[in-house]
Parts: C-alpha cells; structure tokens; sequence
C-alpha cells in the first residue's frame, strides 16, 4: 500500500472512532449534546432544563428535518447578530416563553421585534438560572443584522461558558478567530467540553482550532460551523489530524448534525 493511501486509511478509521457517540455519563455527568449543524446546539441538562445555542434551525441545510421543530425550550443563548445564529430564536421563544440571553444591544432588538423574555447582559457578567451559571466571555467577530439595505448593530459577538448544576462545563466559542484570552477562560472557568468553530473564512481553521483548544485545555471538543455552506471549507478530518499530532490529551468528538452524545 503507497504512503499516502495508508496515511488516508488511518485518518479514515480514526475519525469513524472519535465519531462514535458516548455515553453523557461519560462525558457530562448527564449532560446530553446535540449537534444541530452549524453553530446550533441543544443541551439539556441533568434536570431536565433544555439550552438551545444559536438554534438556526429552518433554514439550516445541515439540521435534520425532526429537529427543526422545537417543542421545549427554558433558554435560549445567541451569541451575536448574524442570522445563521439568530435563526429562529423569536418563534423559539414565542411558543416556548424561553429566556433569551444576548448581549443588550441585540437583546432590545428582539424586544422590538416581540421578544417579551429577553436578559441583556455583557461580557463578563455572569447569570444564574435554574441552578447553572452562563457566564458571557469574549469573541473575536463582528456583529449586525441585515434588513433590506440597512445594517443594524448588534453589540459585539460573545461567547458562553455554562457551569451546569453538577458541575460539568460547556464553553461555546460562537463565530470567532484565536485570540489569546481563550488561555484565561481554560484557567479561570474550567471547561470540560469546548464547541470550536473550524470553518475558515469567518472563523478559525483547523490550525488556529487545535491551538485554541490547546489554549483551553479542555477534556474534550466538538467541532462546529464548517461544512454548512462551500465558503467554509476547514475540516474535521484536518481538526482531528492536527489534533491528534498537537493536543492528544484533548479528545475530539466529531458528532453528525442530529447526533447526540448520550
């Protein structure tokens, strides 16, 4: 067999292991992840509280029809203003009565739009809900949102940290490039599962990724926001390659949209 076949194969095997779901108790304690596609997320925690994360679910190419649909949700976190994470936060909301956690200047924009449940809060701060903690931190982005030919800000991007009632802890990056800060958010919050965009073109790449969860040193991360759209073109074939060459004690989960780690 020629090298580079080879080198094909083994890639190929290891990334049908580390795709493999888990068991949460495994992983979370009894945290349930699943992967939407895209930057979306549903958590649910281990008393049942449900947490969408940028739930662009309609017009999502990459969710599955069944989860397009949401049925229950307590909270709802957006992470900045593009619709590919707005999504259908507002109809979300309005049939769940779900809290919108946002930054303030995109969190009166959805109060103009109906939103009737918002908590605007800012990088830093931390708010408490239903026993967990979701703590807003920096991202490296832009912001706004695109009605006609007018762009509305929409406060800066964000990212969440999210400190579960047993403790487990979810860092979700948002749209963001590699800043060096992500060191003081491993050190001071602790993550134990990180969602890294890899797409490229708006976000990190697979290169700036593996450093970022170096930075972070997190037990285990999932990739996100690639592969929706051509534009984005890193890989989760490249983020395990250079993951498992630069940070093998960091386990990476590589889950399908609809996919759940349980």
């Amino acid at each position: 067999m020629k090298k580079s076949n080879l080198v094909l194969c083994v890639m190929s095997i290891l990334l049908l292991v580390l795709s493999v779901p888990l068991h949460a108790e495994e992983i979370g304690r009894g945290v349930k992840v699943t992967y939407l596609g895209h930057a979306a997320f549903k958590l649910v925690s281990p008393n049942g509280v449900v947490i969408y994360l940028d739930p662009f679910l309609s017009g999502n190419p990459k969710t599955p029809p069944e989860l397009k649909t949401v049925e229950k949700a307590d909270l709802i976190l957006v992470t900045h203003g593009h619709a590919d994470h707005v999504g259908d936060t507002l109809a979300i909301a309005e049939k769940t009565n779900a809290k919108i956690v946002v930054i303030p200047e995109l969190g009166r924009y959805l109060t103009r739009k109906g939103a009737k449940n918002v908590v605007g809060m800012n990088k830093g701060g931390t708010y408490t809900s239903h026993g967990m903690a979701i703590t807003m931190v920096h991202a490296l982005h832009s912001s706004s949102i695109t009605e006609g030919d007018q762009v509305i800000y929409a406060g800066d991007p964000a990212g969440f940290v999210i400190r579960f009632e047993n403790g487990f802890t979810v860092y979700h990056a948002g749209d963001t490039g590699l800043f060096g800060d992500m060191k003081l958010i491993g050190e001071i919050y602790k993550p134990d599962l990180s969602l890294l965009p890899i797409g490229s073109h708006f976000t990190m790449d697979p290169r700036e990724a593996t450093y970022a969860a170096k930075l972070l040193g997190s037990k285990y991360v999932i990739p996100m926001h690639y592969g929706t759209f051509p534009v984005l073109t890193g890989t989760a074939e490249e983020f395990v390659r250079l993951m498992t060459k630069e940070v093998p004690k960091t386990k990476v989960l590589v889950l399908k949209p609809g996919q759940m780690v349980q």
